[in-house]
């Protein structure tokens, strides 16, 4: 019989929340159990179509995983950062520029955060592919991989996929009409915000990731209470993204965009430093980033009786749609890498990807 005993390692002891006075955007939740019948499903999709057209972002709750699950996963996700030397990480660290994917270390000073002020990330990140066992880990990681296996199947299957044919019924598509596109061969995240320097936070306006869309389809954050975590909201404004225990924050990105037709468009967001109260310590997260399969090309769903009705927001000809492998990796080997452009708007950067016009937020 395998072992009930779980491998040791340290326990993540989070902060206490902030007592800021901050302005939390105010975004809905959807309660995840629900969608396991047809009737709960056809009362879900609607609120989950509301709060991604509004707000881009939703929180969700009742995701099958206890809040001793999701600690233990926090627990985890120290491990890589933690508990593995830097000769080790330089063994495991991406060649993210070559290859066009996060997979092993991506270190810290990597990306331009500011590109006039020459101000670089502090952001590490360890990236799993779903199939955990695909690469080689670090010593220090191996024995956690059958609880991290668990982990990536959990939010593909229980997660995912139900978003996937939440939103599939909110364009009136069968239920698997995007869960088809996505099969069980993608990479998830932790990662590692550790704190800057009071001359790199007054150079870059205490920005630690510019606003910016995610490239895949889908991206789940596992809830953690230091702040740091910001959407544009509809008014215009910044407004603080609010923890809540053992609950998911879910938005959408470029791909699903191009799938939706623009009905579903991505959200900007972005990381600045945590509140005051909280400014002492790093910040650690734990991440899904959804991605289709790397041969789907990203052509609108034109067959949604929905994107009949509203219409089609094409953001490339339909023979010039790059592939989703193509996307990625435009978008991964510049991110952060490239010289980025002034916009027309005030504050925006752009790059262009296939063709595309893709902004950066300062």
């Amino acid at each position: 019989m395998p072992s009930l005993t779980l491998p040791e390692c340290a326990h993540y002891i989070p902060p206490p929340e902030t007592k800021e006075d901050l302005e939390f955007a105010d975004l809905p939740i959807i309660d995840l159990s629900k969608a396991h019948t047809p009737e709960g499903r056809a009362e879900l999709y609607p609120q989950l179509r509301d709060a991604l057209r509004t707000h881009g972002f939703l929180y969700a709750i009742n995701h099958g995983y206890t809040q001793a699950q999701r600690d233990r996963i926090f627990d985890i996700a120290g491990v890589p950062f933690n508990d593995v030397s830097p000769d080790e990480k330089k063994a495991y660290t991406a060649d993210v520029e070559k290859v066009g994917y996060y997979a092993g270390y991506k270190p810290r000073q990597f990306w331009k955060v500011d590109t006039e002020n020459q101000i670089l990330d502090q952001i590490e990140h360890y990236a799993i592919n779903l199939d955990v066992a695909k690469r080689p880990h670090p010593t220090a990681l191996r024995p956690f991989l059958p609880e991290l296996d668990d982990f990536a199947r959990h939010n593909h299957f229980n997660i995912l996929h139900p978003i996937l044919r939440l939103i599939a019924l909110s364009l009136e598509l069968p239920e698997e009409t995007l869960v088809e596109k996505h099969n069980f061969d993608r990479t998830g995240e932790t990662s590692g915000y550790y704190r800057r320097s009071n001359d790199e936070e007054e150079k870059s306006k205490n920005v630690w990731l510019k606003g910016h869309t995610d490239i895949g389809s889908i991206t789940i954050l596992w809830s953690q209470p230091i702040g740091g975590l910001q959407i544009l909201a509809p008014d215009g404004k910044w407004k603080w993204v609010r923890h809540i225990d053992n609950g998911l924050v879910i938005n959408t990105g470029d791909m699903m965009t191009f799938f939706t037709g623009g009905y579903y468009k991505p959200t900007i967001h972005r990381v600045i430093q945590p509140p005051s109260d909280q400014s002492a310590y790093d910040r650690l997260g734990a991440y899904y980033f959804a991605m289709p399969d790397n041969d789907v090309r990203l052509l609108p769903c034109a067959e949604s009786p929905v994107l009949k009705r509203v219409g089609v927001e094409r953001q490339c000809l339909d023979e010039d749609a790059p592939s989703c492998e193509r996307w990625r990796k435009g978008r991964t080997t510049t991110y952060g890498r490239s010289e980025l452009k002034k916009g027309a708007e005030r504050g925006v950067e752009e790059e262009v990807i296939e063709g595309i016009v893709v902004k950066h937020y300062n």
